[in-house]
């Protein structure tokens, strides 16, 4: 780590954009690991892990067009601030139905449907706003990475805080602190200083905006490229999230703490994959970090399936999760730097719809599959495709430098 790992910090924009979606972040990720657990201890099933991944992103996938489209036709900030504070009161309606004890495990997924839709508008507006946020856009890539940095750390520590106060406190105490998280960055939002926003005119109706941006990228190469391997990556590989309370339950069988540490593993090589590529020299070639990276991905994923030690399994974690980074972070740092301003929006939009919208058929495919062959064959076999996933990408390097 060197200096240049936080050029981006000299944006004071940016500076508080990170601070208060750090501390958001660590509460989203807090209540992500009580929902999984909660769903798992009341039903015992890896389908209905699936189905809980499935409610809360595919309307993500469903509605990212719109929120594309609303992110390039109006006020970006406003329409984050909105869905911040949205978002603080999805987490307050499922702490107090928590809080309660009256409940089953459809109404906890009605309410993390309404997160997923929420997101629909808030990914776009939020990975555009960034671009706006830094005022040396050479920092750009920079900003991406320290931002899935600030990610990663999260999800370091958040569900490793979630297993312990759901054991000491339970789950409607995560959920609450999670609310409480939102006050945070709706406060470092309205400390910001942006440009005034000017709306540009548009002629065309919402369809046609998106015809219009599905044409873009269908004329851009190297971008429907990113956006296609990301879409298979989060079909097959990023799903065995879905799987995890099953390792830690039966599989080590261990609590909610032990999922909380798996999660934070995962978390923890994430961060370092972050880390890295926040450090990475502007000149280094992303497209060939992201190929190897993919290998990575795959290799942890199939060392960690079949791994009965427990400690030994958090290190294949750790692994799996460091090369899982580099499909996220570069996907978008990718897109973000090549992409014509006026699609921004509209751009980010499709890599959110290709990130929210295959995870969830994903999540129900592997849960459905794990009902046949096992949880840790099913995680050696997303291993094997993922190998096969970086297999494309070596093609494509090849055939560019062929054009080149």
């Amino acid at each position: 780590m060197n200096i240049t790992t936080f050029n981006a910090f000299k944006s004071r924009n940016y500076r508080l954009f990170f601070t208060g979606q750090s501390i958001s972040l660590m509460g989203t990720w807090m209540q992500k690991t009580a929902v999984s657990w909660i769903v798992y201890s009341m039903t015992h099933s890896t389908f209905m892990l699936g189905v809980s991944m499935f409610a809360s992103m595919f309307p993500s996938f469903l509605f990212s067009f719109l929120g594309g489209v609303a992110s390039d036709r109006y006020n970006r900030y406003k329409l984050l601030l909105v869905t911040q504070v949205v978002s603080m009161i999805q987490a307050i309606l499922l702490t107090i139905l928590i809080f309660f004890n009256h409940y089953s495990v459809w109404e906890i997924i009605a309410l993390s449907s309404f997160l997923g839709l929420i997101n629909a508008f808030d990914v776009p507006a939020r990975q555009s706003l960034i671009y706006e946020m830094v005022d040396d856009k050479k920092y750009l890539p920079n900003a991406l990475a320290l931002n899935s940095s600030m990610v990663n750390l999260s999800r370091l520590i958040g569900p490793a805080i979630a297993g312990i106060v759901i054991e000491k406190f339970g789950e409607d105490v995560c959920f609450g602190l999670n609310a409480a998280s939102f006050i945070v960055v709706i406060t470092s939002l309205l400390m910001m200083r942006l440009k005034v926003f000017v709306p540009e005119p548009s002629s065309k109706n919402v369809f046609g905006d998106l015809k219009e941006g599905l044409v873009y990228i269908k004329n851009t190469p190297s971008i429907s490229f990113i956006i296609g391997m990301l879409a298979l990556i989060s079909l097959f590989a990023l799903p065995y999230n879905t799987l995890i309370p099953v390792f830690a339950k039966d599989i080590f069988h261990g609590t909610a703490s032990t999922f909380g540490f798996i999660n934070s593993a995962i978390g923890l090589g994430a961060l370092a994959g972050s880390i890295f590529l926040a450090s990475l020299k502007s000149a280094k070639n992303l497209r060939k970090i992201l190929a190897i990276n993919t290998f990575v991905f795959g290799t942890g994923l199939i060392l960690f399936s079949h791994t009965t030690y427990y400690p030994l399994a958090l290190i294949f974690a750790v692994i799996g999760a460091f090369g899982m980074m580099s499909q996220i972070t570069i996907s978008n740092t990718l897109i973000q730097t090549s992409v014509d301003p006026a699609m921004r929006g509209r751009v980010i939009s499709f890599y959110a719809m290709a990130f929210f919208g295959m995870q969830p058929i994903g999540g129900l495919l592997i849960g459905s599959l794990s009902h046949w062959i096992n949880v840790q064959n099913t995680v050696l076999i997303e291993g094997i495709i993922t190998l096969m996933i970086g297999v494309l990408h070596v093609r494509f390097l090849r055939k560019h430098r062929l054009r080149s």
